[in-house]
């Protein structure tokens, strides 16, 4: 492992013997490791955090979003959750175009699935959790009904969204006090959201998907045009799958399966090994190009095939075929960009990602999102649900294998991650940022494979990422290097925004120890005792 400058600016990567937790903001990793102190397991604390962040961060998650989860028991196999929400039954793509509709917009009632969430954090609870919803579900019920103080990303990422609220005067009222977005440090509570969050800590699921909190969501849909039924709700259930995976240098790259886009980290972490990528064998340009170029294929390949595994025509064993994925390797130049193809997805979304490993080896990547900031911008003011936007990830287009379709499952970017060696978790991590989330997985797996770097400093290296049509470059890689790649005929722009949040924990099994990330680029904070 490479040793930190100390010379310059950064933090060092968090270390523990017992149990950490690893959020995007400060509160959620307190409210984990005083769940871990207290005798709760890894599942429980990262339900606790997840849940508190859909108070304290209700621009990137919450109740009214989707949760995928990659859960390994100490000494067990790895399973993974699969929380993403249906389309209502009803729902039909011939009947969207007849309305005059090509695509379903991010802020329309179409865009709205079943929200899944709430049914994962309860299997889990109730399959691997230790102290149940009741107690995990108190620091987010505390926040939303006393008041929380907005952090310096959250109150940015607030006031730059905040246009996505205005259709909707419950939404204002509620998120826009005042008629404008809160600051660094103003208290903001939520109570109708705290009732129903002690509805679900005392009845489970039952609470969220039936009843009159399911009851005001739907009549929230329905009086904007929405199909949902209640039925819809009650049907709502989570699934379980076993992982995916790909080897990359003696490691094993663990994905939950579609319809999320972890076979497309898996594409790419393939087509990269063909390639040396050690410290000092390539130039900055070499691997960001090369990174690009992985990009390229694997992102085309993920539009085109990725769907409901229930409707998928190519298997996940076909695209990661070593023959395919040497051709497609092959086809790579070091000196030269290949013809860009734009991506036909949804671009930078926003999600919470959680990671944390309890005392008894039981370690959990927890994935949670609403998808666009704010999601559809629709809140159901009587339960305090701000509702998801994933639908909009659906193409309308006949023949699409992602074409919308009665109490189907879209497409979905959020994916949690990790790592093994030897059978074992070594690293249990994810990368938020919508779209960017598999080339993110890709790049953090080679600065710490291939550069030795520890998850901090993987976490702290300048980002890139190929999306439509060029390569978007944090301001922090030098001119030079993007002189460079456009001399190899890539189009490249500067990133108007931090690409992506990693949050990351390595168990050290040899030694016993905790090393964990959370990304400067947020809010966060690794810890552990």
């Amino acid at each position: 492992m490479r040793e930190r400058d100390f010379m310059k600016p950064g933090k060092s990567v968090a270390i523990a013997e017992n149990a950490m937790a690893a959020t995007s903001h400060p509160q959620a990793t307190l409210a984990a490791l005083d769940i871990l102190r207290a005798g709760g397991n890894a599942v429980d604390a990262a339900i606790a955090a997840v849940a508190l962040q859909g108070v304290v961060d209700p621009h990137m998650t919450g109740i009214g979003g989707d949760c995928f989860a990659l859960y390994t028991p100490a000494g067990g196999k790895p399973v993974a959750l699969n929380g993403s929400g249906r389309a209502p039954a009803a729902a039909d793509a011939a009947l969207l175009r007849s309305q005059g509709m090509t695509a379903i917009s991010d802020l329309s009632v179409h865009s709205v699935t079943v929200p899944g969430a709430v049914g994962a954090w309860d299997h889990l609870s109730s399959t691997y959790g230790r102290i149940g919803l009741d107690a995990i579900l108190q620091p987010a019920i505390r926040a939303a009904r006393e008041g929380f103080t907005v952090a310096p990303r959250v109150a940015r990422d607030w006031s730059r969204y905040a246009g996505r609220l205005k259709a909707h005067e419950a939404s204002v009222r509620q998120f826009l006090p005042g008629g404008r977005a809160p600051s660094v440090g103003d208290r903001l509570g939520n109570e109708a959201l705290a009732a129903t969050l002690e509805k679900i800590a005392r009845e489970g699921r039952k609470a969220f998907y039936e009843g009159e909190v399911a009851e005001d969501i739907v009549n929230t849909l329905k009086a904007l045009g929405g199909l949902h039924t209640l039925e819809d709700f009650e049907n709502a259930r989570p699934d379980m799958a076993e992982p995916i995976a790909a080897d990359y240098r003696g490691f094993k790259l663990m994905e939950c399966p579609p319809n999320g886009q972890g076979l497309a980290a898996l594409i790419m972490t393939r087509i990269l090994e063909g390639f040396d990528l050690g410290e000092g064998r390539l130039s900055d340009a070499d691997r960001i190009h090369l990174l690009a170029e992985a990009a390229k294929s694997a992102y085309r390949q993920r539009d085109l095939y990725i769907s409901d595994p229930d409707t998928m025509c190519v298997s996940v064993e076909e695209l990661l075929d070593e023959h395919r994925i040497a051709a497609i390797r092959s086809k790579i130049s070091l000196d030269r960009a290949s013809d860009p193809t734009a991506l036909d997805m949804p671009v930078h979304k926003d999600t919470v990602y959680v990671s944390v490993v309890d005392r008894d080896g039981n370690a959990i990547s927890l994935i949670n999102s609403i998808f666009a900031a704010f999601g559809s911008g629709i809140y159901a003011e009587g339960s305090g649900v701000l509702l998801q936007n994933r639908g909009s990830g659906f193409s309308l287009q006949e023949g699409h294998a992602n074409v919308i379709g009665p109490s189907k499952r879209p497409f979905h970017t959020i994916i949690p991650a990790m790592l093994f060696q030897d059978e074992k978790p070594v690293i249990s991590f994810g990368v938020m940022g919508g779209q960017y989330q598999a080339n993110g997985h890709a790049h953090f797996i080679s600065q710490v494979v291939d550069r030795g770097f520890d998850v901090q400093m993987a976490s702290d290296q300048p980002r890139s990422f190929f999306t439509e049509g060029a390569i978007s470059l944090e301001p922090t890689i030098p001119e030079d290097v993007r002189r460079e790649l456009e001399r190899r005929g890539h189009k490249t722009r500067i990133a108007d925004e931090p690409l992506g949040g990693c949050q990351a924990i390595m168990i050290d099994h040899a030694r016993g120890v905790l090393w964990g990330a959370s990304d400067h680029r947020k809010d966060g904070i690794a810890l552990g005792y």
